[in-house]
């Protein structure tokens, strides 16, 4: 049986420059978001598996022997280095009621779960009889990387349960994270569960989640930058919805009607991402504040290169305006066309400036945080380092 509680937690992520241009072989730097997922682990003494997700209202659990007989069917399988299987997903659908061509974020994440808990424990021994709670201060669909955060939370929670990865956290101290091979590991399985919920995921989403701080990502190659620093910015919603897909459709189209015009527009949004990371590694040895003036040129001049491939919005313009008025750089972040924004604060932004800007910002109707970029990858937490929100959200049953 297992037998303390645990919580840990994963970041989100934005991309800080590269999105659309990556699709077509360009740079493209992914940040840790501090805006975390959040699961608590803890015994449960009936000898069954439960899962709860508030967030998408799901209560779930299963008897351990009913999952073990199931994992005997094709426990032969399961690898980290193999993709799920057509028929391993329809026969855990089939097992927990899912609908064939379910898409919901409930089923995606409860089957996701099964999938890891099955595949984890054919690999490692069985998984011990567990609750485990998720609560996120992400919003789902938003392309900030919930469905890794989640994954890449599940994969820590399920190794260390089973005993395939030690659990670092020593009496006394508020945080501690795993060594590199097991992240390493933690990554692959998190990569496993963000396949069941996308399908065909690039892995950035789950690398961030698990390493935190900044990835570079270049036709798929993922490369740790080295030392980053925090920055703060203004994370904003403006809950337009969009399709990626016909937004990356559109910019396909552009560049193949245009060639002369829209690759160089490529290869810039390339230099500005290199740019960006040249100065992000320079920043921790030498923390002047001149960086920052170029950090917004790049955000300026990149926004209008996306307008220009044709993925802006006018949700978009007007959060660019708002923070332009209170002296503040923003740029979209991923997909476009609605969605996110972010809006970078120097360390010398006067907190009324920002005050005003999230009041002007919120009277548009969009949603905005204050939070930071370049943040720590998945975590173990003592209960005394947590905020009184998260443990309120963890606390409940």
């Amino acid at each position: 049986m297992w037998e303390r509680s645990l919580v840990l937690s994963a970041p989100g992520k934005v991309i800080l420059h590269g999105e659309h241009a990556v699709v077509h072989g360009k740079v493209a730097l992914a940040v840790a978001l501090d805006l975390r997922t959040f699961l608590r682990l803890r015994p449960c003494t009936e000898g069954r598996v439960c899962i709860r997700l508030p967030g998408v209202g799901v209560v779930r659990s299963w008897d351990t022997s009913c999952l073990q007989a199931l994992r005997r069917g094709f426990a032969a399988d399961f690898d980290e280095s193999k993709s799920p299987s057509v028929e391993q997903l329809d026969t855990l659908k089939e097992f927990a009621g899912i609908a064939a061509g379910a898409s919901a974020p409930e089923s995606l994440a409860t089957l996701a779960f099964l999938y890891m808990c099955l595949a984890i424990s054919a690999k490692y021994g069985d998984v011990p009889s567990v609750d485990i709670l998720v609560w996120s201060e992400l919003p789902t669909g938003a392309g900030l990387g919930s469905s890794a955060a989640y994954a890449v939370c599940l994969a820590a929670a399920l190794l260390t349960a089973c005993g395939a990865i030690l659990c670092p956290l020593k009496e006394g101290e508020s945080t501690a994270r795993w060594t590199e091979e097991e992240l390493t590991l933690i990554n692959s399985w998190a990569f496993q569960g963000e396949q069941v919920i996308h399908g065909n995921p690039s892995g950035v989403d789950n690398a961030v989640g698990t390493w935190g701080g900044a990835l570079r990502y270049q036709s798929g190659k993922i490369t740790p930058l080295k030392r980053v620093p925090t920055l703060r910015i203004l994370l904003t919603n403006t809950k337009v919805p969009r399709s990626t897909k016909v937004l990356v459709a559109g910019v396909k189209e552009k560049i193949l009607k245009f060639p002369a015009i829209m690759n160089p527009v490529l290869d810039s949004i390339d230099a500005i991402s290199q740019e960006c990371q040249s100065v992000l590694e320079a920043m921790p040895a030498n923390p002047s504040p001149e960086y920052y003036p170029v950090l917004e040129e790049l955000f300026d001049i990149n926004q209008h290169h996306l307008n220009v491939i044709g993925v802006g919005h006018p949700s978009l313009d007007r959060l660019c305006r708002v923070t332009a008025s209170h002296g503040l750089h923003s740029k979209l972040t991923g997909a476009g066309g609605g969605g996110c924004g972010i809006t970078l604060l120097r360390p010398d932004t006067s907190p009324l400036a920002v005050e005003a800007a999230k009041r002007d910002l919120c009277a548009c109707g969009f949603e905005c945080w204050e939070t930071n970029i370049g943040a720590p990858g998945v975590t173990l937490h003592s209960s005394s380092s947590l905020s009184a929100e998260v443990l309120h959200a963890l606390s409940e049953s």
